[in-house]
């Protein structure tokens, strides 16, 4: 990558990291028109990439996105009941309006959209969730901090030391190396979090709990990563979007996010009964 390109991906990451902080930082409305941002645009290009570029039918669009954004909203509390049943609602009339949208693949464009509900909307709306459970601005600061330490760490140790390669058939460039290194950044993050991190939502001093959330971070961000890889192998493209310079679209920012969310969820609860 020349020092151009580097310079601009680094630029829009900046600027990228710089807005989930804001949002983080700024409550719960933040975190919720974080959500609602992140939403609206990957449902859009979810539906670009599965429908080869193309949108598709404007009525079914604004479906989707009326559907995914009463989805995400549904992680908040005081709006959770009111949420699925409006989400509910959504179903309905999604599987309805199939009928008169005279599409060639009807079956294929509702699994479309309701994968594109299911995928995004909800660890979106779990991300609002864990924001809401006491100290969870914090948490959930940490969570972004640790998809991003795991990524510096793959690609610096997989930059230089990457050969044996993780999912060849996927993601040809991903190597157990980058693996290893996003691992061991995070793991050494966990421990100086641990020491010196006492603001953090997790218990202090308890670093088994904190290598296991750096752990759990890790193996399910890169899981996430490989999933959307899947999707866009499948579909024979590179990039879910051109929205951020240097880095692709929405989709290839939040795919370590949307496996991370509802499997840090599950630590929580496990942690919560005293299991860990």
């Amino acid at each position: 990558m020349d020092k151009k390109k580097l310079a601009l991906r680094a630029g829009s990451g900046l600027i990228y990291v710089a807005i989930i902080i804001g949002c983080i930082l700024c409550g719960q409305i933040g975190v919720w028109c974080l959500s609602v941002i992140f939403a609206t645009l990957g449902i859009i290009e979810f539906r670009n990439l599965t429908n080869h570029g193309r949108i598709g039918n404007p009525y079914t669009l604004a479906l989707d996105i009326l559907g995914i954004l009463t989805l995400v909203s549904a992680g908040m509390p005081d709006f959770t009941g009111v949420g699925l049943l409006l989400w509910i609602l959504f179903f309905i009339v999604r599987l309805i309006a199939e009928l008169y949208t005279k599409s060639e693949h009807p079956l294929s464009d509702m699994a479309k959209s309701l994968l594109g509900q299911i995928y995004i909307g909800l660890p979106l709306s779990l991300m609002n969730t864990i924001y809401e459970i006491s100290g969870g601005s914090y948490l959930l600061l940490l969570m972004f901090l640790m998809i991003w330490i795991s990524d510096t760490g793959a690609f610096i140790v997989g930059s230089l030391l990457g050969r044996h390669r993780l999912f060849e058939r996927i993601s040809p460039k991903k190597s157990w190396e980058g693996f290893w290194g996003a691992l061991g950044f995070n793991v050494i993050a966990a421990i100086l979090f641990c020491a010196f991190g006492h603001g953090f939502y997790l218990p202090p001093d308890n670093y088994t709990v904190w290598i296991i959330f750096a752990v759990i971070v890790t193996v399910s961000g890169t899981y996430g990563d490989l999933v959307e890889s899947l999707f866009k192998r499948a579909l024979h493209t590179k990039d879910s979007g051109h929205l951020i310079p240097g880095h692709g679209g929405i989709l290839d920012r939040i795919d370590s996010l949307l496996l991370v969310s509802p499997t840090v969820m599950i630590f929580l609860f496990i942690l919560a009964f005293g299991m860990i």
